[in-house]
């Protein structure tokens, strides 16, 4: 069985990992429960059977000696965590964002040994997204023209009521990071490589250091060419993904998580067809199967760095008021340490 712990018992933890690990039952067991509120873990453990419950990460790895840990804290604290949990020998699953920046993502990869990290990015999960990158691998629905990615989403002020959000230091940036990296993920693992990205953001409504609204146009290797909206005001909200291709437009309508249901597919001719195997929804559940054949067979999960990337160009695009290209943002860029290149007030 892989010796599983949960550190941070908020609401993440009890509506997506402990469902998703419940699911993996026959080779994953709950071993621990970690939060720095020992009122809240000690309701956690006993709501769902974990046997022990600790207020310090520290002590758990070293009493409980988990095989795998599920970071569900603010994301201020990744780095950290993650660097101790893989000093520990403990591999990780780490909500998103996983890292502030670049360079505290690489500091993760760097301490990584036997034990390796991973992100969460459930979207790329489901069927339709497996069906679609298939599809496209397989040449059959022509070559990907114009893409839109929209993250329509809102949030109200007492959201922001909430500390660490909001902030450059602890939340790290705004929707486009926070919020809008779960649709840029899948728009990368259907489009691959970005090359260039051009975009505006800004501080609109929400009384908050970051972005509450972001704007891009991206240039894919392959020379398709997307759109990219990130918003916490829009009343209606909505997730929206399509993709024109020479043979078909896919669409994919949804919120939080999508079926098969949620997709729609135009063909240019009556031979090209959409008919996904089965119906997997976008879950953590679904992920997490696939996070534990990788733990299984000793494959490093990815680590989301190329998206990371993408949002990070973004921020500098929008910033700068410049182009941004794959590859430039290297270490002795300002923006590789944070997403606001250091540069304070840059939202009015």
């Amino acid at each position: 069985m892989i010796r599983t712990a949960i550190v941070g018992t908020g609401g993440i933890a009890g509506i997506c990992h402990v469902p998703a690990l419940r699911a993996q039952a026959h080779r994953a067991e709950i071993v621990a429960a970690v939060d720095v509120d020992a009122a809240r873990a000690e309701a956690f453990a006993a709501e769902h059977g974990i046997p022990a419950v600790h207020t310090d990460l520290e002590t758990m790895l070293r009493e409980e000696r988990p095989d795998l840990v599920h970071l569900c804290t603010p994301p201020f604290l990744h780095a950290d965590q993650a660097v101790a949990c893989l000093e520990a020998g403990a591999w990780v699953w780490c909500e998103k964002p996983v890292a502030l920046s670049l360079a505290e993502l690489d500091r993760i990869r760097a301490a990584e040994g036997h034990a390796v990290a991973g992100a969460v990015f459930q979207h790329r999960y489901g069927t339709g997204a497996r069906y679609l990158r298939d599809r496209i691998a397989a040449g059959t629905l022509g070559r990907p023209l114009v893409a839109q990615c929209v993250t329509a989403w809102y949030r109200d002020d007492a959201y922001y009521d909430v500390p660490w959000r909001g902030t450059w230091e602890s939340e790290g940036g705004g929707p486009t990071l926070g919020h809008g990296i779960h649709q840029m993920d899948l728009m990368l693992a259907v489009l691959g490589e970005w090359a260039e990205v051009r975009a505006m953001a800004g501080r609109l409504e929400r009384d908050v250091e970051t972005e509450d609204v972001s704007t891009a146009l991206v240039r894919f290797e392959n020379g398709a060419v997307a759109t990219v909206v990130n918003s916490v005001l829009s009343p209606r909200e909505e997730s929206y993904l399509r993709f024109d291709l020479t043979e078909a437009t896919v669409e994919l309508r949804h919120l939080y998580g999508y079926s098969n249901a949620d997709w729609t597919f135009t063909a240019r001719t009556p031979d090209v067809k959409w008919d996904p195997p089965g119906d997997v929804p976008s879950s953590h559940t679904a992920q997490l199967a696939d996070f534990l054949d990788a733990y299984e067979a000793g494959i490093r999960p990815d680590l989301g760095r190329h998206t990371m990337e993408l949002v990070t160009a973004l921020y500098k695009a929008a910033i700068t008021g410049l182009p941004v290209r794959r590859g430039e943002i290297d270490t002795d860029d300002p923006f590789y340490r944070s997403l606001n290149g250091g540069l304070p007030g840059v939202f009015r």
